[in-house]
């Protein structure tokens, strides 16, 4: 069997560049930006250009029930495969770069074998995971999360977009309602290339993030439900005000990530107000609440005293309150033996690298809870994604998958 040294195996980063490129323009949007939401007419024809590219390079594509589309190159063994990949799929003012650099640096990696002609032990799997944002169809990371076994397939394809059509009648009507089954997968190990989605790696200057996992995550929705009156002439004393119940709940998840330092975030990100007047008492406010750290504990307790500030708010304003779970993750850890071999072949090219945890949701923490898996993160330049100017430099996507390549190679000699 070749070995890298012995055939010079390296990725060809113009071809991985250029795929990335062609992408782009699918469902391309002013500023360079892409909208690709899960299951579109665009997201269809970006998923038959990764079918057609799988095929190409001579790889079997199979489309399990999920609509997930898994590329297979053959190993020497009848073994566990190893796999990489992402998602496709974009929010609405989405970027070239977030989710899209896993799938092609997955099929450059294969590739760049095809090209040195080398065969490895276990076959290589290149995944493009449906509806990772959840932005049409909640939850986010639904495909890999079916795909694992954490989120039943009917219920995934009875799911209710945005739109008000579901996740099945879109596989259907796209025609990526697949056979294979879902949910007990057989994979050795998985790697996922990312971009970092933050400044972290650029502020300090650092080429690579070994990643150590996902922090936790809790999404809560509020409702608050006051009494709406006239804003000139009711006393301060006699309003049931909502608007000011939100106010206050937001005040105190800025207090409490301060209380608790890092690495614990909090957010309030939407808000709405009824009747939305500028001289009446809001007799309504809706609004989310984002909670993330990376230690379960901490996590639990400030969900906790959240919901206890909300209850005592509303108390002594009068009002009542409601609220629900929109998402809820444990944190994730990635598996230590992956977290090192990033770092050595990071350290092998040259790269400085620093263990890092993610701050955002990936389908690579879905896949921890079946095998062990392991995140390589690349720069974002001013920290931007989930926006038109996201953006990496081309040094750094071609130093990423290059890494990536020495990874799943290492991988599939296990």
């Amino acid at each position: 069997m070749n070995s890298p040294a012995s055939t010079c195996l390296a990725i060809n980063g113009e071809r991985l560049l250029q795929r990335i490129a062609q992408l782009a323009q699918i469902g391309a949007i002013d500023g360079g930006g892409v909208c690709r939401l899960a299951l579109t007419d665009e997201d269809k024809a970006g998923r038959d250009q990764v079918v057609s590219w799988m095929r190409d390079l001579g790889m079997s594509v199979e489309i399990d029930q999920i609509g997930n589309i898994i590329g297979t190159r053959a190993g020497r063994l009848d073994a566990a495969p190893v796999m990489t990949g992402s998602h496709i799929d974009t929010v609405r003012t989405g970027g070239r770069y977030d989710g899209n650099l896993g799938v092609l640096a997955g099929l450059e990696v294969v590739a760049s074998l095809n090209d040195a002609d080398v065969q490895l032990d276990r076959p290589l799997q290149v995944v493009a995971f449906t509806n990772e944002e959840g932005a049409r169809f909640a939850p986010d990371m639904m495909g890999s999360l079916v795909f694992q076994g954490g989120l039943s397939l009917q219920e995934a394809l009875d799911t209710v977009g945005i739109d008000g059509s579901t996740v099945r009648e879109n596989l259907e009507r796209i025609g990526y309602a697949g056979s294979v089954p879902c949910g007990q997968p057989d994979v050795h190990a998985y790697m996922e290339l990312h971009i970092e989605q933050g400044p972290v790696l650029e502020h300090e200057s650092i080429d690579i993030g070994a990643v150590t996992g996902v922090q936790g995550i809790c999404w809560l929705e509020f409702e608050v439900q006051g009494v709406s009156n006239h804003a000139g002439t009711t006393p301060m004393h006699l309003r049931h005000d909502a608007g000011v119940v939100a106010q206050q709940i937001g005040s105190f998840v800025r207090q409490l990530t301060e209380r608790y330092g890092p690495p614990q975030l909090g957010t309030v990100g939407r808000c709405e107000l009824f009747p939305n007047l500028v001289n009446v008492i809001p007799s309504k406010a809706v609004f989310t609440v984002d909670l993330r750290n990376v230690d379960k504990a901490s996590l639990d307790q400030a969900e906790q005293e959240v919901l206890d500030f909300a209850r005592q708010a509303a108390e002594r304003e009068g009002v009542q309150i409601k609220h629900r779970h929109l998402a809820r993750f444990d944190p994730v850890q990635f598996d230590e033996r992956l977290i090192s071999k990033v770092e050595q072949h990071a350290k092998d090219l040259g790269c400085s690298v620093k263990r890092m945890p993610s701050g955002a949701g990936h389908d690579a923490q879905m896949l921890a809870r079946s095998c062990p898996t392991g995140m390589i993160f690349v720069p974002s330049v001013r920290g931007l994604s989930h926006n038109p100017a996201e953006f990496t430099h081309d040094k750094d996507l071609i130093a990423g998958c290059s890494i990536l390549l020495s990874t799943l190679v290492e991988l599939a000699r296990e």
